[in-house]
């Protein structure tokens, strides 16, 4: 576009472009002015970050090094809309095809409904810029007919079908191809079924001797995605059982798998997986900070508990962990989102996971041992103990004691079940979850609410009177009840039971807490 005024000529290209908020993309058009008048400038303005600002040296020395010429004019580059913060080296490309394409070394034409995304190298080599996922969503909804992105970011668009996705390895590969020298093919789409693979895992479940309580928790939780809490002494097994338990996770839907790449891709944390096909398994240390946990920071980013997403968020010496720090996961538990409210405004990140926590029943974690004795005061365990408030235990659904193990046990040679027959369980017992919320927004009982335990737990007549009589004697809150039922049909349908049962409540009422 060339418009003349009072003489003089000014020179505009829009070019698309696009950015994330949180995990969602939004597109942003880059404006290109270039006037044939007036002092030699280069100005970017629609509120960018210092990334953004700096990009002006690097397209300049980009354009130059490929053997263009930088117009000597001034030039003034708009991102609209002008009132979202602007963050990353991803406008590199669409800004540099902006002036390309006013200075007339690439086609008008050619840019015509296409995005371009990706960060410039001194030399006109693009780099991988995060949150490509997102951005390839947003131009399929918005009926782009092509993007034009890193090679290094390929594998992750190309999860998505109904978009022409053209990786770029430097700027003299696109300019050719925008110019019709030398075309270009787009990537074909990769099916996701396509790219699962089995995963290996060090730590298996046959590995583990005895603790089959505890292993029998694990696989409920597995089964119906509930929270689980191990407790015992030194040297029992808790950590082991918690490595072993991604062997006995089911394979994430393609639901999941969008879900968690976009977050791994917003983070950056993609790097040569490309995509997450795996449930995701993050395990923090009890040194990090409440940001790093739940996410945040002056431009927010997803914590820990949004990377375990659909995964595992396994929290080793849970009482060790800062008091406030455990409390900000009671919200995330209950809700399976965290929102992190700003100045700019507030940001909701999906945090769906399965807490596996361990825990020593005292600082010393010799209390109840049979072999050793604990040598903590009384003072020291209540104030060990209080650091796990109530409301926080009571939001976690299972809790089982890794009691220490005698030397018959651990010197038998008796083989326990292994992690791909517990697997086939837990797959089949998803199965008939899968089948149950068909017209929910749920995969598992572990998510269900109150309003959806009422409409598909069929309980029988004597199992509900032997629920009556537990939440007398246990004082069972409004909360735990509903856990207990939740527990009793991820029970049932491990049994291929349509109803909840007497042995399924007993079954569920065991992995309560005793003090409750």
């Amino acid at each position: 576009m060339t418009l003349r005024l009072y003489g003089l000529i000014y020179m505009l290209a829009k070019v698309l472009s696009g950015t994330t908020i949180g995990l969602d993309g939004v597109l942003i058009e880059v404006e290109v002015d270039v006037a044939e008048k007036g002092f030699p400038h280069f100005n970017i303005v629609g509120l960018p970050s210092k990334s953004v600002d700096e990009a002006k040296e690097r397209v300049r020395t980009a354009i130059i090094n490929v053997g263009y010429e930088m117009p000597d004019s001034r030039i003034t580059v708009n991102l609209a809309p002008a009132d979202i913060q602007k963050t990353g080296a991803g406008f590199d490309l669409p800004i540099t095809i902006g002036i390309l394409t006013v200075s007339g070394n690439i086609k008008k034409d050619s840019i015509i409904n296409s995005l371009f995304i990706g960060e410039l190298s001194l030399e006109g080599e693009l780099r991988t810029v995060p949150g490509i996922i997102s951005i390839t969503i947003l131009a399929k909804e918005k009926r782009i007919k092509n993007i034009y992105l890193p090679w290094g970011n390929v594998y992750e668009a190309s999860l998505i079908d109904g978009i022409n996705i053209y990786p770029i390895k430097n700027l003299i590969q696109l300019i050719l191809h925008l110019n019709g020298d030398r075309r270009l093919s787009p990537f074909p789409h990769q099916p996701i079924n396509q790219l699962v693979k089995e995963e290996k895992y060090e730590y298996l479940f046959e590995d583990v001797k005895g603790q089959e309580m505890a292993k029998r928790a694990l696989e409920i939780a597995s089964a119906g995605f509930h929270n689980v809490l191990l407790k015992g002494p030194p040297g029992t097994g808790k950590t082991f059982l918690a490595r072993a338990f991604p062997s006995i996770l089911p394979a994430m839907e393609k639901k999941e798998v969008f879900e968690v790449t976009k977050i791994y891709s917003v983070s950056g944390l993609l790097q040569e997986k490309f995509f997450i096909v795996n449930r995701p398994f993050r395990s923090p240390h009890h040194t990090t900070s409440r940001i790093g946990l739940i996410g945040g920071g002056s431009i927010p980013s997803p914590g820990e508990i949004s990377l375990a997403h659909r995964g595992v968020l396994f929290m080793d010496e849970l009482a060790e962990f800062p008091r406030n720090i455990l409390e900000s996961l009671r919200q995330p538990l209950e809700d399976g989102f965290i929102t992190i409210s700003r100045a700019a405004g507030s940001l909701r990140f999906p945090s769906r996971f399965i807490l596996l926590a361990a825990s020593n029943p005292c600082p010393c974690g010799y209390l109840g041992h049979p072999k050793k004795s604990c040598c903590c005061l009384p003072g020291a365990i209540l104030k060990y103990k209080k650091r796990l408030s109530g409301p926080l235990l009571d939001r976690i659904d299972i809790h089982s004691d890794v009691p220490f193990l005698e030397e018959s046990k651990l010197t038998t040679d008796i083989s326990s079940e292994t992690s791909k027959t517990i697997r086939e369980r837990v797959m089949t017992a998803r199965e008939r979850q899968k089948k149950r919320f068909l017209k929910e927004k749920i995969f598992t009982n572990g998510e269900m609410n109150s309003v959806q335990i009422k409409k598909y737990c069929q309980v029988e007549d004597r199992a509900i009177n032997l629920l009556k009589q537990a939440i007398n004697k246990f004082s069972l809150s409004a909360r735990s009840y509903f856990k207990v039922i939740k527990i009793a049909q991820t029970v049932a349908d491990l049994s291929n039971k349509e109803k909840i049962e007497v042995s399924h409540i007993s079954e569920a009422l065991q992995f309560r807490p005793l003090d409750e």
